[in-house]
């Protein structure tokens, strides 16, 4: 483990939740909202309303922008979403769960619990100097996000099957510059 478990698992929502609005909408219905939290083992108040789909929804554009700008851009995003929900990280544990952060109440809302854990990981990308790890995925029909966690710093594609696209493609390429 590279960073704290927490980091680990908020870096890899909020690009899960950032890909969920790609070509088709990944979070079509408040039932996939639902895998979406189970999926990703959030905990705490969770409506399964339209409305909080909406507002989940809503948070993607802007955590989108946190692939896309450079360090300065990305500290004021993430300032500025610690600021707004009045963020005090604190640690705590549940469910079994060793001690980590939470910033904002656990009865926040989910859109905004999602907001302040996921600046709270890219903080501390920041802080180790590592900003690097939130990629965009290298095969050229993909625009979804990737956070590199592997040790090497190797990772370059998505969790939608670019990797085995791209592996497919230079094989048939290999296979046809031998041909002729």
């Amino acid at each position: 483990m590279l960073f704290a478990h927490d980091t680990e698992c908020s870096l890899i929502a909020a690009a899960a939740l950032v890909n969920t609005a790609g070509t088709g909408e990944g979070l079509p219905d408040v039932a996939a909202l639902d895998d979406f939290y189970v999926a990703h083992a959030y905990t705490g108040r969770h409506e399964h309303t339209e409305a909080e789909l909406a507002s989940v929804r809503d948070l993607r554009p802007r955590l989108r922008r946190l692939w896309d700008a450079d360090v300065h851009e990305v500290v004021t995003i993430v300032n500025g979403l610690l600021r707004e929900h009045d963020a005090l990280p604190q640690l705590i544990t549940h469910d079994d769960e060793p001690y980590h952060f939470h910033a904002v109440p656990r009865n926040a809302p989910l859109a905004i619990r999602m907001a302040v854990e996921a600046a709270m990981a890219v903080a501390d990308l920041i802080r180790s100097g590592e900003l690097n790890r939130l990629r965009i995925c290298a095969h050229p029909d993909c625009d979804n996000v990737v956070v590199d966690l592997s040790r090497n710093r190797s990772r370059r594609f998505c969790e939608a099957g670019c990797g085995n696209r791209a592996a497919v493609t230079a094989y048939r390429a290999r296979k046809a510059a031998a041909r002729g």
